[in-house]
């Protein structure tokens, strides 16, 4: 079962179409949509879905995969591994609330916060994860071959997620100034950023994923809000450059930071700096195609590690809900339906739904809680293990791309092994020439009759794998030898990249602290984009 990378497909989208439409128009050229409101009109609006080249691909298609046989015992199994409740489940106290699920560490037992990590790393990691792959043909629990499924994203780290098609194929993204369209689209419905929006509240960008929580929509907002200051930075350095010049430097420049920070400050969060300039500096040793690819190995297990550092709850910002701080579980289901709801789902307008970015990335002493109070204002993520929270198994189907259940993301994402016919943790670790875990250390899965002690579905041995040999802080050796190669091996092989175009192209771009310093971090990012507590005077 080779891939064969030449026949990806990848969708640009054009902007305000959300997701069950989008799932409905796959495979279409243009879909009209009547009756919805969508860009503000209740005419039929056309859609068009412009297709590429490359489908998802295995990294190791010469290992089986963890199971004999597809079998409804197999899914049974997998299903009550992560049901509610079931291993997985950090049983986090929601009836203590959202705040107390912050601050106090009596109820973080189970659940243990990270010591590196900011509560911003998670969004960071979701976002990087809509920008690499988009998988909407696929069938949880049912075999599918790699190569039958188009990635809907182009697998480079370019922003497509955030530039569409860009302002020719995707002109409803972008605002019309002068005769021609080079900045987004932005909207104040938040007290400060927010996503720009139609009137039912359909969010207006090139991968609505983005707006199935409140803080990736404002990080997403963000992106906007760069690109759109970057093209006033470019246009006021060089003057006499057309509308088409400006653009397309603006844009430039917003990819190259942003990849600048996945190499320097992202990825070493993730796998840790030593693994990052091994494959830097000694090149990969395994995923190494001509043409890159979405290997199911990365899309389908190890990248999700992601999800196991999400927060139940999360201090949205610190004085936004009229003057006091907005805190809310990330879902609850009971807020279904509400036009505020207290949860942190997207799809939404209301003044207090905007990010205090001072909460999820380190911008110094100088922000804190509050005024006279010296409790720094930055709050972390989770640790890496196999325990997830719980609002996690309760997902609201908005946030669901497909609108199915089940609403147990760990479910889903273990029923996405046999999907993809993934190989184990404990062979690919073997492949890879480290130790696997032992089945003493995976003994919670023997009581299923499956073996799944000693052939580990690999989400699941990622997540221990992290715990028992990284003590939560990074992935180990498997979860960050597959994440590392192919997130650089996606930069390498894009060659518009700064990693192939430049590999010693320096940031230029003023940093939070003001000058250039040939460095860029994701507070930098911010305050470019106008958005950091500074600027905002939160």
């Amino acid at each position: 079962m080779k891939s064969n990378p030449a026949h990806h497909q990848h969708l640009s989208q054009s902007g305000g179409i959300d997701r069950r439409t989008f799932l409905r128009a796959l495979g279409s050229t243009v879909v009209a949509l009547g009756g919805s409101g969508l860009l503000g009109t209740r005419d039929a609006i056309a859609q068009r879905f412009v297709l590429g080249e490359e489908n998802f691909g295995r990294l190791f298609p010469q290992l089986d995969p963890f199971f004999e046989q597809a079998s409804s015992g197999l899914n049974t199994a997998l299903l009550d591994i992560g049901k509610p409740g079931g291993v997985l489940d950090a049983n986090d106290d929601l009836a203590a609330g959202p705040v107390a699920l912050i601050v106090d560490p009596a109820l973080s037992v189970n659940n243990p916060n990270s010591t590196t990590h900011t509560a911003g790393t998670t969004f960071m990691g979701q976002f990087m994860d809509h920008d690499m792959t988009f998988d909407l043909t696929s069938r949880l629990g049912e075999p599918t071959e790699p190569e039958d499924s188009p990635n809907a994203r182009t697998p480079a780290l370019d922003l497509d997620s955030v530039y569409g098609g860009g302002p020719r194929r995707s002109p409803e993204l972008y605002e019309q100034t002068g005769g021609s369209r080079i900045k987004f689209k932005v909207e104040s419905g938040g007290l400060f950023e927010d996503l720009p929006r139609t009137s039912n509240n359909t969010a207006i960008i090139a991968d609505p994923r983005n707006d199935e929580n409140l803080i990736i929509a404002g990080l997403h907002a963000a992106f906007l809000l760069f690109h759109n200051r970057a093209v006033d930075y470019v246009t006021q350095r060089n003057p006499r450059w057309d509308s088409e010049e400006v653009f397309d430097e603006a844009q430039r420049l917003t990819r190259w930071h942003y990849q600048w920070m996945i190499v320097h400050e992202f990825l070493p969060l993730f796998i840790g700096q030593p693994l990052v300039d091994e494959i830097l500096h000694r090149g990969r040793k395994f995923y190494r195609p001509r043409v890159a690819f979405m290997p199911v190995e990365f899309q389908g297990a190890a990248y999700r590690f992601g999800h196991t550092m999400v927060r139940p709850s999360y201090r949205a910002n610190l004085a936004g809900d009229e003057g006091a701080p907005f805190f809310a579980m990330i879902f609850d289901p009971e807020e279904q339906g509400q036009d505020d709801p207290d949860d942190l789902r997207g799809g939404a307008r209301a003044k207090r739904r905007f990010v205090g970015w001072q909460t999820f990335f380190d911008f110094g002493p100088t922000f804190t809680d509050g005024p006279g109070n010296t409790n720094p204002a930055i709050r972390s993520n989770k640790l890496i293990d196999a325990k997830i929270s719980t609002p996690l198994f309760h997902l609201p189907l908005g946030a669901i791309p497909s609108g199915d259940p089940p609403t147990s993301l760990p479910q889903r994402n273990l029923l996405r092994h046999v999907t993809w016919s993934l190989p184990s943790g404990q062979r690919i670790a073997q492949e890879v020439g480290v130790e696997p875990l032992s089945r003493s250390e995976l003994q919670e899965l023997s009581g299923y009759d499956l073996g799944l002690d000693r052939s580990t579905p690999l989400w699941y041995y990622v997540l221990k794998e992290g715990a028992l040999r990284e003590n939560g802080l990074t992935l180990g050796p498997v979860g960050g030898r597959i994440v590392g190669e192919v997130i650089i091996g996606l930069l390498e092989l894009n060659r518009n990249s700064y990693l192939s175009r430049a590999p010693l192209w320096k940031p230029t771009l003023p940093t939070f602290n003001g000058p250039v310093s040939g460095d860029f971090r994701m507070i930098d990012f911010l305050a470019f984009a106008g958005v950091d507590p500074a600027s905002r005077g939160q």
